[in-house]
């Protein structure tokens, strides 16, 4: 039972860590890259759709992304759906391809991805703590039951804190790299 729940924990941890890791692969440093696209979702006839669904991306230079759609009646959707996210971009529409020119990154834009990542790397660790007191409480809930005793909780707590520890470690060290990244012209 024990070992259950701080597999358990320690897997939707390990998906915390993963879905951090893609909220900063969407937050610009220097060049533009089609991953910052992943968010984005179009209402494609009715249904919400992802971009990367329904388009495909080619980085042409640094800065400029192309898209181009599998299906041209989604283009009015795909260029609105871009032109409304957080991306800061207003793509321009030839009839066959969008093109995405992302601008020079200034210090005052690095120091604001900065914060934006900041923000994500603590979404990300109040995430893991909160599968943390879950565990936790799933490990009293037995020692109450009478299904295992104090010391195996004990010893569990300790190993769920070493979990817990590694993950927010990972989350940090991405953070620092995603800083260096930011600040590096």
């Amino acid at each position: 039972m024990i070992n259950d729940i701080l597999n358990e924990a320690d897997n939707k941890m390990d998906k915390s860590v993963e879905s951090t890791r893609e909220d900063f692969a969407a937050i610009r440093a220097g060049r533009a890259q089609p991953s910052m696209f992943n968010k984005i979702v179009v209402d494609y006839y009715g249904s919400p759709t992802p971009l990367q669904q329904l388009a495909s991306f080619s980085a042409s230079e640094a800065r400029i992304i192309l898209i181009q759609p599998y299906d041209i009646g989604a283009m009015t959707a795909i260029e609105k759906a871009i032109r409304d996210s957080d991306l800061g971009v207003n793509p321009s529409n030839d009839g066959k391809v969008l093109r995405c020119v992302f601008p020079e990154l200034t210090e005052e834009r690095r120091k604001e991805y900065i914060k934006v990542a900041r923000g994500k790397a603590e979404d990300g660790r109040v995430a893991v703590r909160n599968l943390r007191r879950t565990a936790k409480q799933g490990l009293e809930k037995l020692e109450k039951d009478g299904e295992v005793g104090k010391d195996d909780v004990a010893g569990a707590e300790k190993r769920l804190d070493s979990v817990t520890k590694k993950h927010t470690d990972a989350i940090d060290e991405m953070l620092k790299n995603k800083e260096a990244e930011l600040i590096e012209v």
